[in-house]
């Protein structure tokens, strides 16, 4: 724990701040909260790819709800420090066995064994770490093209592009890049079109966000 309080901070109290203000408007009545993500994350699935697929499904889900309701979408991710698993039980039983429970990456191993099972302290760095490499990326992608609205056709994922599901989103699409054209047309393209403010509840940092 020493060594973790000398590291930088994961979020900041200005970031905690305007999520205040978000989550405010929203029980005024002024905003929608959003929010979805893993109960528990793993540091194997802490990768580009698994990132920018949860993060794309809260995106599209956003613009529905913004694009159907004409009200701000308060999005919220649960990533990037959900390395804890918390138990009702503290000792798992298999075949007559008892073991500490997996309580979360940050805490131990999933696999059924003594050593993996032991509490081991050093994990609390490595998801600190793994939560800092999560962060960024999200910003990335949030800050860096993969969030504009005009690219709201290639959120559609594969795996429901062809369901009714995906057909229904993909003629929002369409009206919404109609609408996004005639603004442009009109010589409107504001910033936040091309990008996104994305808030993350995490376990290892109670409350983070990236802001424009």
């Amino acid at each position: 724990m020493a060594t973790l309080r000398r590291m930088p901070p994961l979020v900041f109290a200005g970031e905690c701040d305007q999520l205040t203000d978000r989550l405010a408007a929203a029980s005024r009545g002024e905003a929608f909260v959003l929010t979805g993500g893993d109960c528990a994350e793993t540091f194997e699935a802490n990768t580009a790819d698994s990132i920018r697929a949860r993060l794309q499904t809260v995106l599209q889900m956003s613009v529905i709800l913004t694009y159907a309701a004409s009200l701000p979408v308060v999005k919220m991710g649960r990533l990037a420090g959900q390395y804890f698993k918390p138990r009702s039980k503290t000792i798992e039983t298999r075949n007559g066995i008892d073991m500490t429970s997996y309580l979360g990456d940050a805490v131990n191993a999933i696999e059924f064994d003594a050593e993996a099972r032991r509490p081991d302290p050093e994990r609390l760095l490595r998801a600190y770490h793994a939560s800092g490499a999560a962060l960024n990326l999200v910003r990335a992608f949030t800050m860096g093209g993969f969030a504009d609205l005009r690219q709201v056709h290639a959120w559609n994922q594969d795996f429901v592009r062809d369901s009714i599901a995906g057909q229904r989103y993909e003629l929002m699409a369409a009206d919404i890049d109609r609408a996004l054209s005639f603004m442009h047309a009109c010589g409107a393209d504001p910033d936040e079109f091309q990008r996104v403010e994305f808030l993350l509840r995490t376990k290892l940092s109670p409350w983070t966000m990236n802001a424009p």
